[in-house]
């Protein structure tokens, strides 16, 4: 097993998308984290279908397309179709979870499911078994850039119990305030993919806060894995 370092482009400079992507590509980084905003459910506007479709045809690595939208349902095949190696919609914006999530699987793509920090991790009960990726947001969705709230260390340990008890197969992916120092105690309570922005493109060396990160999560996944 090994900790997957996912930079999140929300934090890249957006006048050079295709360079951000190189950047952290050289440096180690093993997906791409798309965070796509429609001002409803989070407050906030990022990118959307066409943007995806340009990086997916010049990276090379996966695009993990994180939906924070409403009625996600709706748009999962545009995504899928302009490219998404895996596609995660919201538990507070899907009415229809199952649907949508076996749709995803059914077009060949990961699917995934996020949670935001106040809703209850017993959301994930009846669809955890039918995830790839469980996203577990550190901070509220909407900014790049936010203070990681401490509660997800024992949320982070909680849903590795629920996950087990519900013999789900998903990577846990922690999103949010994600930096060298959290890297090592955020691997070792369950965090599987560390998705990092500003830890990443604000650094002087992207690649070195790659290094960094994943080390630091090699380290936490050794001492989760000899408990």
């Amino acid at each position: 097993m090994s900790v997957l370092i996912a930079p999140s482009i929300l934090s890249a400079d957006f006048a050079a998308l295709g360079d951000a992507v190189h950047r952290v590509a050289a440096g180690g980084a093993d997906w791409i984290h798309v965070d796509v905003m429609d001002g409803h459910f989070v407050p906030n506007l990022s990118i959307g279908v066409p943007v995806v479709a340009s990086l997916a045809a010049i990276s090379p690595l996966p695009l993990d397309v994180h939906l924070m939208i409403v009625e996600p349902d709706r748009y999962v095949d545009a995504f899928i179709d302009a490219g998404a190696a895996s596609l995660s919609v919201h538990v507070e914006a899907d009415h229809h979870l199952h649907r949508t999530v076996h749709r995803i699987r059914q077009r060949g793509c990961k699917a995934g499911v996020a949670i935001n920090p106040a809703t209850p991790l017993t959301a994930l009960d009846e669809i955890a078994a039918d995830l790839d990726i469980v996203i577990l947001m550190s901070v509220n969705p909407g900014f790049g850039g936010q203070a990681f709230i401490e509660r997800s260390y024992d949320r982070l340990l909680r849903l590795r119990d629920l996950l087990a008890r519900t013999g789900s197969p998903a990577v846990v992916t922690v999103d949010g305030g994600v930096d060298p120092s959290r890297a090592e105690a955020l691997a070792a309570a369950g965090g599987d993919v560390l998705v990092a922005g500003n830890a990443v493109y604000k650094a002087a060396e992207p690649a070195a806060a790659i290094a960094a990160l994943r080390e630091a999560g090699l380290r936490g996944l050794q001492a989760r894995m000899s408990r």
